[in-house]
């Protein structure tokens, strides 16, 4: 049976070509793709302007990773609908 999309329950029927499957969640290729340019470019940049004192390309590397993380969250937006019942009512 098709359910409307007045139902709450209804989902967008998409090419589920696109999806793959990472850590037991199922994520777009696209975006995934977008999210490890990002957050390898910050890294390595990162890791690049370091000074060459020892510690410093580590913590570089890192905030390079966190920034990448920072900008990846903001520009990618889930694309997952919750829909919160209560049970036994």
């Amino acid at each position: 049976m098709a359910k409307s999309k007045a139902d709450p329950t209804y989902q967008k029927t998409e090419d589920h070509s696109e999806y793959v499957e990472v850590w037991e969640d199922v994520v777009s290729i696209k975006d995934l793709v977008i999210s490890l340019i990002i957050c390898s470019i910050m890294t390595l940049g990162a890791y690049l302007l370091a000074p060459n004192d020892p510690p410093k390309p580590l913590f570089f590397g890192l905030s390079g990773a966190l920034i990448g993380f920072i900008i990846c969250s903001v520009i990618i937006k889930p694309k997952r609908n919750l829909i919160e019942t209560e049970e036994g009512k």
